[in-house]
């Protein structure tokens, strides 16, 4: 250790700045974790005598700055109180302001455009952080920990006369252009759509240098922009050639081999019903009546771990992609098509092993039975949605009987959750009719009716009842038990406060008292909007609210369906964690010991993250769709309801077919507007008019960008 007072080169201080930098790298990858200084030598590789020297410098030096604190003699931990280094993961804005969200410091911390340095969207960044003139907590980026992605999507623009180019991207939350050596161009013209790879960025560069690896097409292009959307979030389109080969080796036969191992239940009336457009059937539900009076009804679950087996190249690209994402119009399967569609879909009239959750009900809807494990089915019907749904509503028709009697015991199910704190989410979701170029000719709603709520009330049921089965004893005692959950947490108390200030301006009341009375206020609100001019813009807020329902370990409940316990399980042809789900299942069912949480909790949060990518790639094709089909309507005029307000303007959403279009301030001739977070409105300062969140509006369509999936409005009086 030096002597006191000892002089230290500058040399030597920058040496130990940058150590100091090193350490924090190392302390912030897990910042809750207390460090020996042995522990943080050998964690930045300095393990001779003199280096050590240096770490124990380098560690008073972060102690007198307090970005480090000593909490017994020799050990530390990253001080998350005080300004000093963070890490976290960066997001940014359109305006090129950026906030990082650091784990285990509730606000994010902002992040102003000339202090981003070379950071971009998504990437993990060490920040330094200050308070900026007294005021809140701010950053700056002092080295990019992490890359999120290396590959972009966006327009290529060759500069005349020169021998390079320009990528701009088409994200607007990617704040630079690419630059592209003429030897990188990669057979690109100028104006098409690539897919560029970035290769390095200088310190003190402008722009980042790129390399131009895919030619995606013309922009607007159809498939050219379905391609763009795909490439975007990094979801691959095609299959590995040896994923496919794998796929195809399988043994599709039903043995009397492996039949013998399982429940025999081929003799027992079974059928599914799907949506009329579905390939894939992961779930069919069977139903007798036993002599006992009750009623034994059967989930089947598309048994997709017997032919997808852990370690093997199949199941390596399943986890991979961990999600099927459904795109206007095709699917990107998480698993090829000859197990999505063929080997492991429950088809009409063919033999399927299955995974099955076997309930024995009363009248009443209540378990008095129940048992889970690995069976054989046939199903003897297809039937869709509306061909369930005309049952329900005439009781003819072959297997009404049986459709009747399970959505009779669905309901129950049904008002029993509610009264116990779920909530009742019923929004319409937004589909297109398509030509054979897939050109969108017409828009309708997809509204939920007792056919979809009897399938989502069983698969609920096998969902909670496998979930419940693993983590309680006989007794209800916790077994702790390693398994994947859908958790969901409570929603956020400020912005519940926010919705109630906000909804009592339209007369509507909340009481947040409890988390029962909350769940029941809102279930109040969302029937009192329905059928009003408000509905859609309530509903949105609402949802908003809501915390968002991700994998997880920590068996935190499900506040949206009222459940202490729930998984996914009925959907392994489509969901990776319900394929986890179903070998841990088997796992305890073979009386295995409770495997590792560590591991587990990383595939929980990969499948999490790729499920955000998947939705935002659904959101930006049905985006697309929507612009393309008001490309025929430029210059006409609807009347819509304002669906959302910010400070350089409001959007303005057109009931009759969904579509949502901006409408910028700056084209408000008539008076200078101003944003209040507040009401969710802009105020005319000179008129005093006002646009707020569900106004009803006259507007004109007046650009569609296929490029942007944007649409510009404009007020009509």
């Amino acid at each position: 250790m030096p002597r006191k007072g000892k002089y230290i080169s500058h040399k030597n201080e920058q040496k130990l700045i940058e150590i100091g930098r090193l350490i924090l790298r190392f302390m912030n990858a897990n910042s809750s974790k207390i460090y020996n200084y042995k522990q943080i030598a050998d964690g930045i590789e300095y393990k001779n005598p003199r280096q050590r020297e240096l770490v124990i410098q380098a560690l008073h030096k972060l102690q007198g700055s307090e970005k480090i604190k000593e909490v017994e003699k020799g050990k530390y931990i990253v001080n998350l109180k005080i300004a000093g280094t963070l890490t976290g993961v960066i997001d940014f804005n359109q305006s090129g302001n950026a906030y990082v969200n650091v784990e285990g410091v509730e606000d994010d911390i902002f992040i102003h455009s000339k202090n981003v340095k070379d950071a971009l969207q998504g990437d993990k960044v060490l920040i330094v952080t200050y308070h900026f003139k007294g005021k809140k907590l701010e950053g700056s980026v002092l080295e990019v920990l992490e890359r999120a992605r290396t590959e972009f999507v966006g327009t290529f623009q060759v500069v005349a006369h020169k021998d390079f180019g320009f990528v701009v991207c088409d994200k607007k939350s990617i704040h630079t252009d690419i630059f592209i050596p003429r030897s990188k161009f990669g057979g690109a013209e100028n104006g098409d759509k690539v897919v560029v790879k970035m290769t390095e960025w200088k310190p003190g560069d402008k722009n980042p240098e790129g390399e131009i690896i895919q030619v995606l097409g013309a922009p607007g292009e159809h498939e050219t922009e379905i391609h763009s959307i795909l490439a975007e979030y990094g979801l691959p389109y095609e299959f590995p050639q040896e994923v496919e080969l794998d796929a195809d080796k399988i043994d599709r036969r039903i043995t009397d081999e492996e039949a013998a191992k399982r429940w025999d239940m081929r003799d027992i009336c079974t059928f599914t019903i799907d949506p009329k457009d579905a390939k894939d059937f992961d779930d069919a539900l069977s139903i007798r009546k036993l002599e006992n009076g009750n009623w034994e009804i059967g989930v089947h679950i598309a048994d997709v771990s017997h032919y997808v087996v852990q370690g093997t190249i199949l199941d390596d690209e399943a986890y991979n992609r961990a999600t099927s994402v459904y795109l206007v119009d095709r699917v990107v399967p998480m698993l090829p098509e000859v197990l999505s569609n063929d080997v492991c879909s429950l088809r009409p009239n063919e033999d399927k092993y299955t995974f099955s959750a076997v309930f024995q009900l009363n009248d009443k809807a209540e378990i008095q039975k129940q048992w889970f494990g690995r069976t054989v089915i046939h199903s003897d019907r297809r039937f869709t949605y509306e061909e369930a749904q005309e049952r329900i509503e005439t009781g003819q028709g072959d297997l009404a009987e049986e459709i009747n009697t399970l959505d009779r015991l669905a309901k129950i199910m049904r008002d029993e959750r509610v009264r116990n704190g779920a909530i009742t989410f019923d929004r319409s979701e937004v589909r297109f009719n398509l030509d054979e170029n897939n050109s969108p000719i017409g828009v309708y709603f997809k509204i939920s009716k007792d056919s979809n709520h009897l399938i989502e009330e069983f698969m609920l049921l096998a969902n909670k009842k496998v979930s419940e089965f693993v983590s309680l004893n006989s007794k209800g005692g916790v077994t702790n038990n390693t398994f994947i959950y859908r958790v969901h947490d409570d929603p956020n108390p400020a912005k519940l406060e926010a919705l109630r200030d906000f909804v009592s301006t339209f007369g509507y009341k909340m009481n947040l008292d409890n988390t029962k009375k909350v769940a029941e206020s809102l279930n109040k609100l969302l029937a009192d909007v329905k059928g009003k001019g408000e509905e859609n813009m309530i509903e949105t807020l609402a949802m908003r609210s809501m915390s968002k329902a991700v994998y997880s370990t920590e068996p935190i409940g499900h506040y949206g369906l009222g459940f202490e316990y729930y998984s996914h399980f009925t959907s392994p042809i489509r969901r990776y964690p319900d394929l986890l789900a179903h070998r841990l299942l088997q796992h305890y069912l073979d009386g295995g010991k409770s495997p590792s949480k560590q591991e587990l909790e990383d595939k929980a949060k990969h499948c999490s993250s790729m499920e955000r990518l998947a939705a935002d790639a659904e959101r930006d094709s049905i985006k697309f769709m929507q612009v393309k089909f008001m490309e025929k309507h430029l210059g006409e005029i609807f009347t819509g309801v304002i669906s959302g307000v910010a400070e350089f303007g409001f959007w303005v959403e057109i009931p009759e077919n969904g579509a949502e279009g901006l409408i910028k301030l700056r084209d408000l001739v008539d008076d200078s507007y101003s944003y209040d977070a507040k009401t969710h409105a802009v105020y005319g300062s000179r008129t005093g008019k006002k646009y707020q969140l569900g106004d009803q509006v006259q507007i004109k369509v007046v650009k569609a960008n296929l490029i942007q999936k944007q649409l510009d409005f404009k007020i009509v009086d």
